[in-house]
């Protein structure tokens, strides 16, 4: 007898938009058949491009995301776009919901479109987020492309979901200063200056080559800087030009395994974080135990330091003076 979870596999597989809809949403809602079906899954990988764009607020994220899907529909591309949104630090929702500007995109069949919440993750990306990538290259999206909230240092997260990042700036933002704050220098394959028919374009330009003669990666490459206006379609194909490119020097230099190695031990480090705190929080008296350590943090009777300890000894640990946590 085929299972419910090997079921939606093979639909997912088989590239049913219904089912991948589904299968992200048993994903984010934390269902108990949801890491059943992710063993299926990740057994169906395609070996989809993730490309991962990321920039601050008002750089035209989605605006380029947009055109870049239209660019490889024109290939005949199928297309899968995951925008990571912010989400309330009460419902864990997203706010801004399946991307309105979209709506285009969202008539062709050869698209997915997916809205994500972070979950209050600090890296802007949920766990769900790369399982949802994972989905996406199952059921057969050539390109798959994640777009995550403009929030600072926090886009860093991106690197551990895609296999090129594009950092997105803007003339007359200050981006360049904001870029080494963020640390997006590091993590940027390629970068792009939207919106390039504004004044400014040629100063953002020279100070972003300058930030990136500075320092020189471990892989060789040489980031490439595209001006865009991506409103008029202006520069997307050079941008897909870049990223095909970049492709083909990781791939001859075998640095993708690498990258997909280091991919896939955050993956695994995520999932025994969940699981160990799913496990912490699910055991028997927890939820009093929990409600009654908050009163006295609350209250100032007891440090947090110090609530964490009673449950990891709870759960059979116990925590040293350097806060390793050891089996009892």
């Amino acid at each position: 007898m085929v299972s419910a979870a090997n079921s939606l596999s093979e639909r997912v597989s088989a590239g049913e938009a219904a089912a991948v809809a589904r299968a992200i949403s048993k994903i984010e809602d934390g269902s108990s058949d949801a890491a059943g079906l992710m063993k299926h899954i990740y057994q169906s990988s395609r070996g989809g491009l993730v490309i991962g764009i990321t920039g601050a607020p008002g750089a035209g994220k989605s605006s380029l995301v947009d055109k870049l899907a239209l660019h490889y529909r024109g290939a005949d591309e199928r297309v899968g776009i995951v925008c990571v949104d912010p989400s309330s630090p009460f419902s864990g929702g997203a706010i801004l919901g399946d991307r309105i500007r979209m709506q285009t995109l969202g008539l062709d069949p050869g698209v997915f479109i997916r809205s994500m919440a972070t979950r209050g993750n600090l890296g802007g990306l949920s766990r769900a987020t790369v399982d949802a990538v994972a989905i996406l290259d199952a059921a057969g999206y050539a390109k798959i492309i994640v777009e995550t909230v403009g929030v600072g240092q926090d886009e860093v997260e991106i690197v551990k979901a895609a296999e090129v990042s594009v950092v997105v700036l803007v003339p007359g933002m200050g981006d360049d200063i904001q870029a080494i704050k963020a640390g997006i220098m590091e993590i940027g394959d390629i970068f792009v200056i939207n919106k390039a028919d504004r004044d400014g374009v040629y100063s953002t330009e020279k100070e972003l080559e300058s930030l990136l003669s500075l320092s020189a990666r471990a892989d060789g490459w040489d980031p490439p800087i595209v001006k865009t206006v991506a409103t008029e379609s202006r520069g997307i194909s050079e941008l897909a030009e870049a990223i095909e490119r970049f492709c083909q020097v990781q791939r001859s230099a075998d640095m993708t395994s690498e990258r997909r190695r280091a991919i896939a031990r955050w993956r695994i480090v995520e999932l025994l974080r969940e699981r160990l705190l799913a496990s912490a929080l699910e055991s028997k008296g927890s939820e009093e135990v929990l409600e009654r350590l908050a009163d006295e943090v609350a209250t100032r009777r007891r440090d947090p330091y110090s609530a964490v300890e009673e449950i990891m000894k709870g759960q059979g640990h116990q925590t040293g003076a350097d806060g390793r946590i050891t089996n009892l």
